[in-house]
């Protein structure tokens, strides 16, 4: 699979997959699947809705081929932002691709931070979403020197969950940036709450599309005296003008995790910098497959 590339290491599966690719997709299992454990993964990224029936097909392939559990480890869930009917005859697609993914046969999600944590409610089957926070923290700690000094900054009032919980492990302050949108990607105004003069501003968010709100997001902290500004974020989408709002912006680094491969955007954009997630999935993937506990993932990095 060629997003597999997200993932530089997996823990032991107890099935390895063959496949026959062709357009449209017609799939084939290489090998016996029968009473075994499968883990299919897959990023919604690149082009979302081939590799969105893709990852159904194979679900389904390896359902009536009589494996025991089929789990979709994706690690971007793809339409998560189509959480709710904000509007009259919007769609909730979030939802649809829960009912898709249930119908195709998975008996088990595997992903990691759901734009909203009550997408898991979508779902009839286990959904287990792991957070890149512990990664985040370990990140600050070893790379940013002036860490104790520094704020944590949440671009919208939905993060605040997110910014309290980092700066409340690293004992420092916070501060919420109050954002209006006339319309979808387009921000109007920004209010800046909280004091960042004079200390090392860290946006935190979960994922930047346009990235149109963490540049505007990332000017107001210099215009309110924040020394160096770093933007923290889970899954890098880097759709349209990103890439060069990056580059004309005031970030020292803009780090993301490889939930979404990041090698061809790194290479036109120096400050992008990534956080390597894919131990934190095979450890999933291991206390799944032993039926294990889960939650110890939600505040520690695996060795």
């Amino acid at each position: 699979n060629k997003n597999m590339s997200c993932i530089s290491a997996i823990a032991i599966i107890t099935c390895s997959l063959v496949l026959t690719l062709q357009r449209p997709y017609f799939v084939e299992i290489g090998e016996s699947v029968r009473g075994e454990d499968v883990y299919i993964i897959q990023s919604g990224c690149g082009e979302i809705n081939d590799n969105l029936m893709e990852l159904l097909i194979m679900i389904n392939a390896c359902k009536i081929a009589s494996s025991s559990r089929v789990t979709a480890v994706i690690p971007c869930f793809p339409y998560a932002r189509q959480d709710k009917k904000d509007k009259s005859r919007a769609p909730i697609s979030a939802k649809l691709v829960a009912n898709m993914l249930s119908v195709a046969g998975a008996d088990h999600i595997i992903t990691m931070d759901l734009h909203a944590s009550q997408i898991q409610g979508f779902f009839d089957i286990p959904v287990d979403n792991l957070y890149a926070e512990p990664a985040v923290l370990q990140w600050i700690k070893e790379n940013i020197l002036e860490w104790r000094n520094c704020i944590i900054v949440s671009p919208d009032a939905g993060g605040a969950k997110r910014v309290t919980s980092i700066a409340d492990r690293l004992n420092v302050e916070f501060a919420l940036i109050h954002k209006e949108r006339k319309k979808a990607n387009e921000v109007d105004r920004m209010v800046l709450v909280g004091d960042v003069k004079d200390r090392v501003a860290i946006l935190v968010d979960d994922m930047a599309d346009t990235c149109g709100t963490i540049c505007h997001a990332a000017d107001k902290l210099v215009s309110a005296g924040a020394t160096k500004v770093y933007a923290i974020l889970t899954h890098g989408i880097f759709s349209g003008p990103a890439i060069s709002r990056i580059n004309n912006a005031s970030f020292e680094a803009v780090v993301v995790t490889n939930t979404i491969p990041q090698e061809e955007k790194m290479k036109h954009c120096p400050k992008i910098q990534f956080i390597d997630i894919s131990m934190i999935l095979a450890e999933a993937i291991r206390r799944t497959h032993n039926g294990e506990s889960v939650s110890y993932l939600f505040s520690h990095v695996p060795l």
